[in-house]
């Protein structure tokens, strides 16, 4: 594991990164979801054997600290100004959910998204309640029991981090997918509740591009619905990015 110092807009980090394959001149680069670390995303380090991998922990992820507030587009700065430096070029960038928005930001040759986050789903009638319970309990003064409301990708966070989660959990990337005008992928899996197939099939509209959807839930390239069928979909999304360079 490597690590390098980046500032952007007057603020320092410190990003973790593995590089596999060095002496291949052909980048792949590996952008993990909101939670995950570069660890989850080194599954496909079997795959693409001729090609220079870069796997990053975002910051406030995996080994990368982030004591700041950030937004998607902070990410996406980051992160290219960290490819700047390495001279790294963004021939390919594999996103997964919240990494699909950071790699779109980042306009790549060949964009493959992987159960991308971006489309506004409505939220289940259950946790419209949890949030209502939660602003009526803060607006009477106890914040306190937030603990009990968050979702499970925002328990345990730091409160930068959580200020940061509430910026990006419900962003719409309609407008950004509609006018994206470069080379795409996108890939979901057939049981997946974070990111589900309508979700998957409206980025397909709205990239005017074909879908894949491989079976398995949000982890369908990682262990879902088990380890094989998931090494199966990895050598399916190998195959397709290999056929659209």
């Amino acid at each position: 594991m490597a690590l390098r110092n980046i500032k952007v807009d007057d603020k320092e980090f410190e990003i973790h990164y593995d590089i596999i394959n060095p002496s291949k001149t052909k980048n792949i680069i590996f952008l993990h979801g909101w939670g995950s670390n570069k660890e989850i995303m080194k599954v496909f380090n079997e795959n693409f054997k001729d090609f220079k991998h870069i796997y990053i922990d975002m910051p406030g992820f995996g080994k990368s600290p982030n004591p700041y507030v950030l937004t998607t587009k902070d990410y996406a700065k980051i992160i290219d100004e960290f490819l700047k430096e390495l001279n790294i070029k963004k021939d390919i960038i594999v996103g997964h959910s919240f990494g699909g928005k950071v790699a779109t930001l980042l306009k790549p040759d060949l964009l493959v998204l992987l159960a991308s986050a971006g489309i506004v789903m409505p939220k289940p009638f259950s946790v419209r309640v949890k949030i209502k319970t939660y602003k009526f309990l803060k607006n009477i003064g106890l914040s306190k029991f937030r603990k009990f409301f968050v979702s499970a990708d925002a328990r345990g966070m730091s409160e930068n981090m959580y200020e940061t989660f509430k910026r990006v959990v419900d962003e719409d990337f309609s407008n950004i997918f509609a006018n994206y005008n470069g080379k795409v992928l996108i890939f979901g899996g057939e049981e997946d509740t974070a990111v589900p197939p309508e979700a998957v099939k409206k980025q397909g509209e709205l990239f005017k591009s074909k879908v894949i959807m491989l079976s398995g839930d949000h982890y369908f390239f990682f262990n879902s619905p088990n380890i094989e069928k998931a090494r199966e979909n990895r050598k399916i999304i190998e195959k397709k990015i290999k056929e659209a360079i």
